[in-house]
């Protein structure tokens, strides 16, 4: 794998309607590569540290399937978030969570979502549907190019994280739960 694969490129955009959406991927003869699987998300920090350098690591729960991963700070251009990622299958989630206790790593944050996953022309399609609305994500080198083939404009995409997005929510819901979770 070189540098370049390791390059997140991401659109991310609000969506009040994924069966739209859904519909417009199948009419360009997009490729379903899963069904919405149920996503368990757990962010681990130090003492802030990672998240005070703008990184992030991930413990992705699917299923019985778990996936570590890191991402660098990110930069934009235009709506386009870029980013170094890193990311590897774990076989014991539990195990992996014993060694980043003992490493001084906790679990700072949670979220929770439902993805379906497309694939077109080398961009990856996520369809999410979180406790607080419905994204799509398009993550790729020609992410922007299809994002406006499917009628997005790739300006006004969504720059903030889940979290973020979800830190902004609780600001306006102080109700909600600390955590990103369904209830």
């Amino acid at each position: 794998m070189n540098d370049r694969d390791r390059v997140e490129r991401e659109l991310k955009f609000s969506c009040s309607d994924l069966n739209t959406l859904r519909e417009r991927l199948q009419d360009a003869e997009a490729e379903r590569q899963s069904a919405s699987l149920f996503e368990d998300n757990m962010i681990y920090d130090r003492r802030g540290e990672l998240a005070e350098g703008g990184r992030l690591l991930r413990l992705r729960l699917v299923g019985k399937s778990a996936c570590l991963t890191y991402k660098g700070p990110a930069s934009f251009d235009g709506g386009l978030k870029i980013r170094e990622e890193r990311e590897t299958e774990i076989a014991n989630a539990e195990e992996l969570r014993a060694i980043l206790d003992h490493l001084g790593y906790t679990r700072t944050q949670r979220y929770q979502k439902y993805r379906e996953e497309w694939r077109l022309g080398g961009v990856t399609i996520c369809l999410d549907r979180t406790p607080i609305g419905e994204f799509v994500e398009f993550e790729g080198s020609a992410a922007a190019a299809l994002a406006r083939r499917l009628g997005l404009d790739p300006d006004a995409a969504e720059r903030r994280s889940y979290l973020k997005i979800y830190e902004d929510y609780r600001q306006t819901h102080p109700q909600a739960p600390k955590d990103m979770v369904f209830t």
